[in-house]
């Protein structure tokens, strides 16, 4: 019997996204379950007001909001007109920027940010190689990349399946360290509601 295939890390790559009435609805209930989350990971990311951080795929704003209330400037990149008219109602500060964009087309220039996450976004890119190009190119030297992704099981179908297995984890990591990151590492931490796995990894100093 042969073994399943794995899953690659963006296994829910032709996810339509969010759009109409029931997308803001499911923004907003995002955002609110999203609070908690967001929060731990600006901390873990010791986030400090001389950060210019990223978010790609910030949705409707939890994490730009977190990473605002440590003082960072804060850009939140979303490809779904919906999350952005949402984030924009929802969050606000002198320091946020929202812009329309996607993982594989960041509209930054070249080495803006100290740090770029993207929060339960990457099983959704169409192109993880093209992604992880992109947020190379905008951090900054010594910059750090954050993934993050809920734990699933192997076999989780529906909506507990978005998110990554351990081997998508090492996986990811593995793709990050072929995109010439450095001081890549993985961490598995407990929200008590769930789970998560973060991927960290650095654009090299030269």
């Amino acid at each position: 019997m042969n073994a399943p295939h794995p899953l690659p890390v963006n296994h829910h790559a032709d996810h339509r996204g969010f759009s109409g009435p029931l997308g803001t609805a499911l923004g907003l209930y995002m955002f609110l379950a999203g609070r908690g989350r967001a929060r731990a990971i600006a901390d873990l990311a010791a986030v400090t007001p001389s950060d210019h951080v990223v978010d790609i795929g910030c949705g409707s704003g939890a994490a730009v909001a977190a990473a605002a209330r440590h003082g960072a400037r804060v850009t939140g990149v979303e490809p779904a007109p919906a999350m952005l008219r949402l984030a924009r109602t929802l969050v606000h500060g002198k320091r946020i920027r929202w812009t329309p964009g996607t993982a594989e087309n960041l509209p930054l220039d070249d080495a803006t940010a100290t740090i770029a996450w993207a929060i339960a976004t990457i099983h959704h890119w169409p192109d993880v190689t093209s992604g992880l190009t992109e947020a190379h190119r905008i951090l900054t030297p010594g910059g750090r990349f954050l993934a993050v992704e809920r734990a699933t099981l192997p076999h989780a179908t529906g909506l507990s399946s978005h998110g990554w297995t351990e081997p998508q984890a090492h996986s990811f990591a593995d793709q990050c360290r072929a995109a010439a990151f450095t001081d890549v590492h993985i961490d598995h931490h407990d929200l008590g509601r769930y789970a998560i796995w973060v991927v960290q990894a650095r654009r090299p100093l030269n």
